[in-house]
């Protein structure tokens, strides 16, 4: 089975992945009226004031601000991937059922320089990379599994099992898609905890591309994300 369509306007993650912004309802100026409710006052363009208000919002810790806009993200990666993703509790998924639709055929195979190896122990552990043929043999070893496993699979449907048992064969290397929608105090959060040094690496490369969208949406909030040390309000 092929991979399906990358719908346009994605931008490729990983191998076989992507991230697609499918909507939003989002601006700096959402934050700004939102806490100006308070005086009974609303504007209809930004002014130079507002950058330091969205600033000291978030500084201080004033969140619900943040909350009045929406992004609507189009999301495909490995089931490992969202198994970490949805963490994020304060959001919504919806996900490709491999109840009711036949699985594709991708998984994901780490590239040369992503083989890594665990140095240390848990809380304290670093990742370093390891040598070029033990790389070599560990991605063969991976694509053997990961074909056996969707071998079996295939073979289970065919005889007529149904598909929500089939696919208990198949790895957290396979790929899902999900729509995700999320509001920028959440948002920030997620990239608080994922587009940081400490996240795996994998959900890491999704992380920086959703905070480019976000910056492109929110480059005041942003910038104020960024400036108070990427701490969510």
């Amino acid at each position: 089975m092929s991979t399906p369509e990358v719908p346009e306007g994605s931008i490729p993650v990983l191998d076989h992945g992507f991230v697609r912004l499918d909507d939003a309802m989002a601006s700096d100026l959402s934050v700004v009226n939102a806490a100006r409710v308070s005086f009974a006052r609303h504007k209809q363009e930004m002014e130079s004031e507002d950058e330091g208000l969205i600033g000291f919002l978030l500084r201080n810790r004033h969140g619900t601000p943040f909350e009045h806009n929406s992004f609507r993200f189009h999301v495909r990666c490995p089931i490992f991937v969202m198994r970490e993703w949805i963490r994020h509790r304060w959001s919504s998924f919806n996900e490709f059922s491999m109840r009711y639709t036949r699985a594709n055929d991708d998984f994901y195979i780490p590239a040369l320089e992503d083989m890594r190896q665990q140095v240390g122990k848990p809380g304290s552990y670093s990742f370093e990379p390891v040598e070029p043929e033990l790389a070599e043999t560990a991605r063969a070893e991976m694509e053997k599994a990961n074909k056996a496993s969707y071998a079996t699979y295939d073979r289970l449907i065919e005889a007529g099992i149904a598909r929500e048992l089939a696919r208990t064969v198949l790895p957290v290397a396979a790929y899902t898609e999900f729509y995700w929608t999320v509001n920028a105090r959440s948002l920030m959060n997620f990239l608080s905890l994922r587009n940081a040094e400490a996240a795996q690496r994998e959900i890491h490369r999704y992380a920086e591309v959703i905070e480019g969208l976000f910056a492109e949406r929110m480059p005041l909030t942003h910038a104020a994300f960024v400036s108070a040390g990427r701490t969510a309000p």
